[in-house]
């Protein structure tokens, strides 16, 4: 197995009124396996002991750093002083134009709206998007756009940790 040097402070997913449980359940466990904290923002579409996300998330929700936030607006009050980036498929930059640092926050939208515009247009320097070579597909899975995000923060956090000797 290959060295994993768990980023301090770590990465944070956070998910805005997710709507499909597997969805959230494989997101928490890409989270257990990664260190990084999960923060489930607003309603969610299922309540957290339903079966199909409790399945998708196996036995490692003990794992996960999990916080619940009850809006958006006290959540984002929270990390105002914080980096964090906002995900969605009319973000212009692409998000590998970013250089992550550790407690950086990536913030995802539901599977049916994504994040709200007023958000996008309040931060229109934040908004990343991942690129799609079809356009004939909306939108990635929400679990696969987070992975893709995370694991390109830690490849960038990693190569850094291993160059300077950690």
């Amino acid at each position: 197995m290959l060295p994993f040097f768990k980023p301090e402070p770590s990465f944070n997913i956070a998910l805005v009124e997710p709507e499909i449980p597997p969805n959230t359940g494989n997101i928490a466990r890409l989270c257990a396996a990664t260190g990084t904290s999960l923060h489930l923002v607003g309603p969610t579409g299922f309540r957290l002991n339903n079966a199909e996300l409790r399945r998708a998330g196996l036995d490692y929700w003990p794992s996960v750093d999990l916080h619940q936030h009850s809006s958006l607006d006290l959540f984002l009050r929270d990390i105002l002083d914080k980096r964090f980036y906002l995900f969605s498929t009319i973000g212009a930059r692409p998000y590998t134009s970013v250089s992550f640092r550790p407690g950086d926050y990536f913030i995802f939208g539901n599977e049916s709206r994504g994040l709200p515009d007023e958000l996008l247009t309040s931060y229109p320097g934040l908004v990343l998007s991942i690129p799609m070579i079809s356009d004939h597909v909306r939108s990635l899975n929400l679990a696969t756009a987070a992975a893709i995000v995370l694991y390109e923060a830690l490849r960038q956090t990693q190569a850094k940790g291993m160059a300077s000797g950690r």
